[in-house]
């Protein structure tokens, strides 16, 4: 056997390939929800429930940051440019997903080409209420008689031209054949205020949102944009029981950029799901009058095409449109 020196033994190690350096295994640093709006509403409340059921699961503290402007646009551009390596999710919304897409012009993201489907959350059914600056109001039919009696100065609020909130009153006020005046706000929370302020008379939000303001008994909620009757709201009717045929909620839905490798995408749909069925996370989707309703990608990658489709719709009926 011939005998090797040391200098050939260093120069046939150096001659063979490098190893390929081993990958981390993910996640290995912390992760953020994107919220495309202010704290203090549903998508701020169901962002940060999220976080903290998915950060066990995943094994990593996952905080929530929250980007609000232009109807959630801002933060949904952040997200879609964000690195897609999976520290960052986005909590998308169907203004985001599906009626930004139709009302904003010059739209700086696409929501099927910017994102992956992961998840979807859950619909949140809506309430519509009256605040204290109208006290006489007891019901559904006199809040219509209301905007009737005096067209364009009874007031309705919402968190920004085109959003749920917006459309929503508007195919109820369009149905009744009435006129109110629309005071759009940044956020949800900021027009919850002003409702409770007896700035603005009314108000379609989230049932959750409105089962809060009508805790001390000056504002009520006159009807629910549901099929059936909510629980968390007693005696509100839904209202295509009122004459208006109008089912309108709001679901969120959970995404990554676009281009974030498959295998981690699989992995946080399993997170996500497994999130969904934490006690904690349960019972604050139930407080808004909803229930946790995960899906498959494909099955939220269908949805969100199936809403632009609908919503582009009452874009074009309403002309909300947003420049």
């Amino acid at each position: 056997m011939p005998f090797l020196t040391r200098r050939a033994l260093l120069g046939a190690a150096a001659s063979l390939p490098l190893a390929a350096p081993a990958r981390a295994a993910w996640p290995d640093r912390p992760l953020r929800i994107v919220s495309g709006f202010a704290p203090g509403g549903l998508n701020d409340i169901v962002s940060r429930a999220m976080a903290q059921a998915l950060g066990p699961v995943l094994g990593q503290p996952v905080v929530v940051e929250n980007r609000a402007g232009a109807g959630g646009s801002l933060g949904a551009t952040a997200a879609a440019r964000a690195a897609p390596d999976g520290s960052t999710l986005w909590m998308g919304i169907v203004d985001t997903q599906a009626i930004n897409p139709n009302s904003y012009r010059g739209l700086q993201y696409d929501p099927e080409r910017d994102f992956a489907p992961i998840s979807l959350v859950a619909h949140f059914p809506f309430g519509v209420v009256v605040g204290p600056s109208q006290p006489q109001l007891r019901d559904f039919e006199g809040m219509i008689a209301a905007a009737r009696a005096a067209p364009g100065q009874f007031t309705f609020a919402s968190w920004g031209v085109a959003s749920t909130s917006h459309l929503a009153m508007e195919r109820i006020l369009r149905a009744k054949g009435v006129e109110m005046l629309h005071v759009p706000f940044t956020s949800q929370a900021p027009a919850m205020q002003a409702i409770m302020a007896g700035q603005v008379d009314a108000m379609a939000l989230p049932a959750g949102g409105a089962e809060s303001l009508t805790r001390d008994g000056r504002t009520r909620c006159v009807a629910v944009i549901a099929q059936r009757p909510l629980d968390i709201l007693p005696g509100a009717p839904p209202v295509n029981t009122l004459g208006v045929d109008l089912e309108s909620g709001l679901w969120k839905a959970i995404y990554a950029p676009a281009r974030t490798p498959p295998e981690i995408l699989a992995r946080l749909n399993a997170a996500v799901r497994e999130a969904m069925q934490a006690p904690a996370f349960v019972e604050v989707v139930r407080q808004q009058g909803a229930v946790p309703q995960p899906s498959t990608p494909e099955e939220l990658a269908a949805l969100g095409r199936r809403e632009r489709l609908a919503w582009g719709e009452v874009v074009r009926a309403t002309g909300a449109f947003v420049d």
